[in-house]
């Protein structure tokens, strides 16, 4: 009988990858019906019943999946077959089968489905409904890949899955332009990280030969340099999405969602891939001894820094996503000092508390009637408190370095897409004849005539329909604009850029 069970759990061991598949299938079958027009109260039950039965499956199965573990029938990393290669690339379907990875998988899929019935309430009537679970579904297909991946390259599919959720349900509600100016201040904080995430993708390949996570974490780099330029990349990514300092000030805007989301993404499960990820390398980081220094006072900066913040917030989910930054940042702080086991059950731990306390914030406004007093530590001191109150001007830092530059960049390629690409492109625009000059004496009358002179060579040769050489040639070159645009626009082109920028700063 015992023999028939661990052969039973074996057998699942080779259904690892439907862990990630099934929720990815929920959010297929969502998007049918978006595409297909659902709306109204009675098509609610259908799109929660997709997410939670694929969320519900998903941990059924890692349930089974981590009693195998026990019983030493799933060891390591398993192969399920190649999913493309070059001369000298190659990216496997791996994923870690572990004890440690399933359970903290197993925390992320119970924390996922528990969010999901929360949900289905709670939304109720809301006018992104489908959305929302449509993104939660991403969201968990991202979060098991991050945990279970057995290389970086599906370990970041799964960072960016996730990242893209987020961006998504911060704006949730679309129609106000405080949610989607939140999203993209998470959104462009995160980039910083992913850059990090793609270079040391880039030089495991170039330098260990393999983005597999057992050889990136092999610590078998034959010089410190190469180690420390590998987690350089990594710690960098980890921080990022762990809202560390000094990428703290985007997680307090992220609160815009919905409160499920905030509680499953910022509360319980996201927040800690950064640590997850801090533990996957525990081999190449105990390499670089100066990174885990770092990495040791930047968990405990965050910590007082998180600790100091949650002390002065007047709203109940501002006070917990601090609380929340500060537990991580000692988690981040315990894997500097080298105890990432110790880390590793912290996580699990607060996770699930964390989770709830999310999840019960509503109620906390009933149950706590009045504000906590501050300390008179805090208020007596009148620039400390001014500091705090201010975050410590980080808020606006970032958002003279990330926010502001973006949006000017935005409304720059706007004006040369109405001013110059269009024009060539022989896109009608409005007439500026009402707008022709007029002028007094014989320069301003010269002005007028070659003005007007200038106006009919662009309507007779550069405008006009049916066009001569001049417009076929100047459509040709607008062509080749349009598809340089496409490609710039395209992520593996955008990807290349930011490994060449690398390269050039290298």
């Amino acid at each position: 009988m015992l023999n028939c069970i661990v052969e039973a759990l074996a057998l699942a061991g080779t259904l690892l990858p439907l862990v990630v598949a099934l929720p990815l299938m929920g959010a297929l079958a969502i998007g049918a019906r978006l595409v297909a027009g659902v709306h109204g109260d009675d098509s609610e039950p259908a799109t929660a019943g997709l997410a939670r039965g694929a969320g519900l499956a998903s941990l059924l199965l890692l349930a089974a999946l981590s009693v195998g573990s026990f019983a030493a029938t799933a060891k390591g990393t398993q192969a399920f077959g190649e999913w493309f290669a070059a001369p000298g690339f190659a990216v496997n379907l791996s994923f870690a089968s572990d004890t440690q990875s399933l359970l903290l998988a197993l925390v992320v899929a119970f924390l996922g489905w528990v969010t999901l019935v929360f949900s289905t309430n709670y939304l109720h009537r809301e006018a992104g409904f489908h959305r929302f679970f449509l993104a939660m579904c991403l969201f968990l297909a991202g979060m098991q890949l991050i945990v279970l991946s057995g290389n970086a390259v599906l370990g970041f599919i799964g960072w960016e899955l996730c990242g893209l959720s987020s961006w998504l349900l911060i704006g949730f509600s679309d129609e106000r332009p405080l949610a989607t100016g939140n999203a993209l201040f998470a959104f462009l904080a995160n980039r910083i990280g992913d850059a990090g995430f793609l270079l040391a993708i880039g030089l495991a390949y170039w330098w260990v030969g393999s983005a597999e996570w057992s050889a990136i974490a092999s610590g078998s780099l034959p010089e410190t340099v190469k180690a420390r330029m590998l987690a350089l990349g990594l710690v960098t990514a980890a921080l990022a999405k762990s809202a560390q300092l000094p990428f703290t000030p985007w997680i307090a805007r992220a609160l815009e969602g919905p409160t499920p989301s905030s509680a499953v993404f910022y509360g319980a499960v996201m927040v800690h891939a950064g640590v997850i990820l801090l533990i996957r390398i525990e081999p190449l980081l105990l390499q670089v001894p100066d990174m885990m220094i770092a990495l040791a006072f930047a968990g405990l900066a965050t910590a007082v820094y998180g600790w100091l913040c949650g002390r002065v917030q007047s709203d109940v989910k501002s006070a917990l996503v601090y609380a929340t930054v500060m537990q991580v940042g000692l988690m981040v702080a315990a894997c500097g000092f080298g105890w990432f086991e110790f880390a590793a059950w912290h996580l699990a731990l607060h996770a699930l508390w964390r989770g709830y306390q999310f999840l019960m914030a509503p109620s906390y406004l009933l149950l706590a009637p009045r504000p906590a007093s501050l300390p008179p530590s805090l208020t007596q001191n009148v620039p400390l408190y001014t500091a705090v109150l201010q975050g410590f001007w980080l808020d606006r830092l970032a958002r003279g370095l990330l926010l502001r530059p973006t949006l000017s960049l935005g409304h720059d390629m706007r004006r040369l897409d109405d001013r110059v690409i269009d024009r060539l492109l022989g896109v009608p625009q409005e007439s500026h004849r009402g707008l022709a000059m007029s002028g007094n004496g014989v320069a301003g009358r010269a002005l007028t005539v070659l003005s007007e002179w200038l106006q009919l060579v662009e309507d007779r040769l550069v405008l006009q329909s049916g066009g001569g050489a001049m417009t076929r040639g100047l459509r040709r070159v607008g062509d080749a604009i349009r598809v340089l645009e496409g490609l710039l626009e395209e992520p593996r082109y955008l990807m290349l850029m930011v490994m060449a920028t690398f390269a050039v700063i290298l």
